[in-house]
This record gives structure tokens, sequence and C-alpha cells, in this order.
């Protein structure tokens, strides 16, 4: 007897290929979300610099040199600046002002320089988003130190002779360590795997497995439901077809325009993000087990739902976790040790890593053998437990 009839497989394919073609709703989706997705993630993480942040900006020295730091800061992209009134009482209130950030420029700032005892910037940041306001710290401080560098040489310039006559007098170490001190030390920043630093080229497997698990979940794990709901179910069940033949069918439409999906989200990335993809034979069997764990996935929901609204009911339950917890958008290494282990079980996490690791890092085959045993593991299991429940169906 043979294990697996191919005729069999084929018969309920092409019913399942039928249904897919006849259900013009499916249909629509699945040809017009994944680009549209594509498009839509792609420019919400085309670059990852802070930009246009709305900004209040009060200068209540008024002074040359507190504009002369005016017109350095202005040119900073990442505020969208506002000029407050001096007399502004109530800078604080972010929220009343429609702003992110505040920067106040207190009174007798620019004496205070002149005496040796600057008085500090006064910067108010809407941190209910903890990333934007270092990004706007971090900002203001960099524009700072630019304007405190064209000060420190300025005042070299204005230095009378008598002080270079006495810095001769001085040791030549002494010299070369003061020279040193003076001046701004630097890393020379040697940019690995992303020296474009753009935040598409890191993101691209999230969307790419976000999108693909989203349809396949959801669409697979309808198939089954759909049969017991309209009764053809039990139809199948009498018939000469194994349960593994039934599996496999139901899967093999599901997978066929999954990898015409997959095609689909790279050309648009590739075409119109810039994104370049390396080593398309790895890619291509990470991808594929990747679908089938995910068509799995699908497949066993709708083995143990009675109707299809408990079929997406519960596909939603498991993606929902999935988008925040898979490090799909951002590294795993930000999330408590306890949720790194959580996230594991998912095989978009996997699907992420092994997609990274082939496509940004150049990986050998030995960095990401894990990430591929679990993806089939995955599948396998999920495989054998729709058998499985559709065996008690039967019973």
């Amino acid at each position: 007897m043979k294990w697996l009839s191919l005729e069999a497989v084929a018969s309920v394919a092409y019913k399942e290929f039928l249904h897919i073609y006849r259900d013009r709703r499916v249909l629509l989706l699945v040809l017009t979300l994944p680009p549209l997705f594509t498009l839509l993630f792609g420019h919400a993480f085309e670059t990852g610099e802070l930009t246009g942040v709305p900004s209040l900006l009060i200068d209540q020295d008024n002074t040359p040199r507190a504009q002369e730091f005016i017109d350095i800061i202005s040119k900073n992209k990442t505020f969208q600046w506002r000029h407050g009134s001096p007399e502004t009482k109530d800078e604080s209130n972010l929220l009343g002002h429609g702003v992110r950030a505040a920067l106040v420029i207190p009174a007798g700032w620019n004496e205070s320089l002149e005496n040796g005892d600057p008085k500090p910037l006064l910067l108010y940041v809407d941190a209910s988003d903890i990333n934007t306001a270092d990004a706007v710290e971090g900002s203001v401080r960099q524009s700072l130190g630019d304007f405190q560098l064209k000060q420190r040489d300025r005042m070299i310039e204005t230095l009378p002779e008598e002080v270079f006559e006495l810095g001769k007098q001085l040791p030549v170490q002494i010299r070369k360590r003061f020279v040193s001190m003076m001046e701004m030390w630097s890393v020379d920043r040697k940019l690995l795997y992303n020296p474009k630093s753009r935040v598409i080229d890191y993101v691209v497997p999230g969307i790419i497995g976000l999108i693909l698990q989203l349809l396949t979940v959801t669409l697979m794990a309808c198939t089954i439901a759909r049969e017991r709901e309209s009764g053809t179910l039990y139809q199948l069940m009498v018939t000469s077809l194994r349960r593994r033949e039934i599996v496999i069918g139901k899967m093999l439409p599901y997978l066929v325009v999954s990898v015409f999906l997959v095609l689909v989200i790279m050309l648009v990335s590739g075409w119109h993000f810039g994104v370049a993809f390396h080593q398309l034979p790895a890619l291509a069997l990470v991808c594929l087990l990747f679908l089938l764990c995910s068509l799995g996935l699908g497949l066993l929901i709708s083995a143990f739902s009675r109707t299809q609204t408990q079929a997406i009911q519960f596909s939603v339950f498991f993606l929902l976790p999935v988008f925040v917890l898979s490090g799909a958008f951002a590294p795993l290494e930000q999330l408590p040790t306890a949720v790194r282990y959580v996230s594991e079980l998912f095989p978009l996490t996997h699907f992420c890593r092994a997609f990274r690791l082939v496509n940004m890092y150049d990986a050998g085959l030995q960095f990401y053998t894990g990430d591929l045993v679990i993806l089939l593991a995955g599948a396998l299991i999920t495989f054998i437990g729709a058998v499985f429940l559709l065996r008690r169906i039967e019973q």
C-alpha cells in the first residue's frame, strides 16, 4: 500500500484551488494585501532617523550668543521649531502648546558662559515615547556640542600673544597633553552588516513574515472549518482518501499561493525600497520551512475549530502576541529574559533570525541550523496534529 497517493492529493488540491479562484473576496485579499502592506510597512520603517518633531523654542536670554546657538540648532532636522515669546510661563505644558519638546534658553545664559559657571538649558520632553525622548535629548546635546566647539575655537583665536609665549615655555609632553585635551576625541566607526543604517533592511523579514503569517494562518484556519460548516467534511471522510492526503491536499494550494506572495513582496521591496537579497537558495529554504510551519498551524487551528468564526478567533489570538514578541521590528534583546523564552515558541521568531543571518550577515548554515530545525519540527508537529484531529473527527 502506498503511504501517499499523488492522484488523491492532487484531487483535493484541485478542489481547494477552485474554491480560492471562485471566492472573489479571498482572491482579492490575497492579490492586493501583500503588496499594499509591503508599501505601508516599508514606508513606516524606511528610515531610522527621527525628523520633524514639533518643538517649542523660547529665548529668554536674547543675546547674540544665544542667537548663534539658535542658528545652529535650527538646522537640526530632528526638530520642527516654533518660537515662543520670552514671557511664556507655561513652557512645560507641551500638550497645550501642541509640541513634543520645549527648549528654553534661560535669561543670563550668555553672562554665565562668560563667568565660567554656565547655566543649563531647560529641556522639557514628552517621555510617553521613550525612544523619541532619548533621540530628542541626544539631538539637543549634539547641537550644543557643535556650538561649544565653535565657541572654543573662537576663544583660542582671540587669546593674547602672551599666552602663547608662556605656553612655549611648558615642557613638550605637557603641551601635547593640553592640545589633546582641547581637541575633540573621536571614534573611527565602521558599520558592518547594514552599512547604510537603513531600518527597512532590518525589518524586511518581519514585514514578509507578518504578511505571510497573517494570510496563511487565517486563510488556512478556515479550510476544514468551512468544510465542517457546509457539511462536506464528512463526505470527504467517507471517501477512500487518507487523512494525510486530505491534509496535504488542503495545504498544497496555499503553499503555492504563499510562494507567489513571497516573490511579490520581495520584488516590491527590491524595486520600491532598494532592498537587496542575497543567498537566494538559502532564503528560499528559510521561507519554505516557515510557510510549511505557518500553514500547519492554520490547519491545526482549523481542525479543532467548529466554525469559521472560531477559526478566525483562534488565529487572531495566536497572531496578536506574535506581532510584539517575535523580534520582527525590534531586537529580542530589548525584551525581558522570561519573555524572550516565550518568543522562541513562535515560528516568526526563527524565520526573522534565520532570514537576517542569511541576508544581512551572509552567515553560513551552521549559524541558523537550529532555527531551520525548529521550523521543520513545527511543520511536522502541526501536520501530524491535524491528521490526528481528523482521525478523531472520523471516530
